[in-house]
């Protein structure tokens, strides 16, 4: 069964929604330096864990990357 976030990931490049997934990369990404600062406590599950959804995003922000450029309804 895919994590929830191959499914948010995939949702989003099917939709198209680059800005979306670059969000998401950046929260995680802030998530993941936030953990690695913590003393103390057993969060290398964690870690591992918001690592793997960088992982997920990179590889949808990589798809969106094959795929044309379309521009937003009403652009011109």
């Amino acid at each position: 069964m895919p994590a929830a976030i191959e499914l948010i990931v995939r949702t989003y490049v099917r939709l198209k929604k680059r800005r979306a997934l670059e969000e998401l990369l950046l929260h995680r990404q802030r998530l993941a330096l936030d953990l690695r600062r913590r003393s103390g406590l057993a969060v290398s599950g964690s870690i591992r864990q918001v690592e793997e959804d960088i992982a997920a995003i990179k590889a949808g922000l990589a798809e969106l990357g094959k795929t044309a450029a379309v521009p937003p309804v009403g652009w011109a």
